[in-house]
């Protein structure tokens, strides 16, 4: 004997059959879009959160860098003071050997631009201490945002794994079903119900008539469609919308009488 949802021979199929299948079909898919609105946004702010901690520490890594320039750029600082105290030493030595005022003048003129230097290396190692200082204290700061947001991800994963393994179970068996609904529904229709579905609000493609409106756009339906609808004689399809009608009672199946 076939189960509902058998392999059939398209001409075996009746329209009536198919658009029972397409029906159940919508509220099986559903189902699985209920269990995602469950997890809600959390998939998303979990995708968010290691964005953002992959972008602190690769900030953490180039601030690391920054620092380690602006204080071997300090050393060299210390090295050029060194070398111009050096060399006043020196041009102050020559200066007591010196045969006439235009050497003299010539060595204070050095004396005067190596002060100068180290005037300047000196407001330049000033500069990078209060650079690496801001830096320094930027990693503190971004440090305690990434422990921060680390545990804010841990959170979040635990949460999102606690849902998904609430649902895993009843997920799996939807989506099982879902797949035995399709194999049994033709591959023009099927691809037909996925595109609808797919551009249609709250992924709803197949939708029964409500209070003689579209279940869908709640445009109403006149009484003569409604009729040919109840009738499942040829799938109709919401002239606002697109959607697939069916009649309320499509999913109840009456009992030969005996």
């Amino acid at each position: 004997m076939n189960t509902p949802y058998s392999k059939h021979d398209e001409k075996d199929v009746s329209v009536e059959q198919k658009l029972r299948a397409l029906h159940e079909l919508q509220t099986v898919v559903s189902d699985v879009d209920k269990i995602k609105i469950l997890r809600g946004e959390l998939p998303l702010e979990v995708q968010d959160l290691e964005d953002e901690i992959a972008g602190l520490k690769t900030r953490l890594i180039n601030l690391d860098s920054e620092i380690k320039n602006l204080d071997t750029s300090i050393n060299n600082k210390k090295i050029a003071i060194k070398d111009s105290q050096a060399l006043i030493a020196k041009y102050t030595e020559q200066q007591n050997n010196v045969r006439n005022n235009r050497e003299f003048d010539s060595l204070s003129k050095e004396i005067e631009f190596q002060n100068l230097e180290i005037e300047l290396s000196e407001k330049r190692i000033k500069e990078f201490t209060t650079e690496m200082t801001e830096k320094e204290q930027t990693i503190t700061n971004s440090k305690e945002l990434l422990s921060e947001r680390e545990e804010d991800l841990e959170r979040k994963k635990a949460e999102l794994q606690e849902i998904q393994e609430e649902t895993k179970i009843e997920e799996e068996k939807l989506k099982g079903k879902s797949e035995k609904i399709e194999s049994f529904i033709e591959p023009r229709l099927l691809t037909a119900f996925k595109r609808i579905r797919k551009n249609a609000r709250n992924g709803l493609a197949v939708v029964t008539i409500q209070r003689d409106a579209c279940g869908g756009c709640f445009n109403k339906i006149p009484p003569q469609r409604q009729m040919d609808i109840a009738n499942r004689k040829k799938i109709i399809v919401c002239e606002y919308c697109g959607r697939i009608l069916v009649d309320p009672k499509i999913n109840i199946v009456e009992e030969d009488a005996k």
